[in-house]
């Protein structure tokens, strides 16, 4: 259902059962919640963000893939990617951990 790079791939899945309004049951799988931990990794360069910089062309420069944003917004304790795109801020890019994508 992830790509392979994606932060929710490694998420377990979980099962509620409902009743419908008919009284059928169905069983509905979804993601558990994924929790940020505390900021961590090797830091292996820091970015001051120029002005209309997104964090998806800061992902490619530095990790290759646009679709990697959200690891900067993880080593930078940041739940919205927004966050990371004002001007002047002072972003740590990370090494991947073990087994991360």
């Amino acid at each position: 259902m992830f790509e392979p790079n994606s932060r929710y791939r490694d998420i377990e899945d979980a099962v509620l059962e409902t009743t419908d309004h008919d009284g059928t049951t169905r069983e509905v799988v979804y993601k558990r919640r994924r929790l940020i931990g505390a900021p961590g990794g090797q830091t292996v360069a820091e970015h001051v963000v120029r002005s209309g910089e997104r964090l998806d062309v800061i992902a490619h420069r530095f990790l290759a893939d646009p679709t990697l944003f959200w690891r900067l917004c993880d080593a930078n304790a940041a739940m919205d990617p927004a966050e990371l795109e004002h001007e002047g801020r002072r972003i740590r890019i990370v090494l991947p951990g073990p087994g991360d994508p």
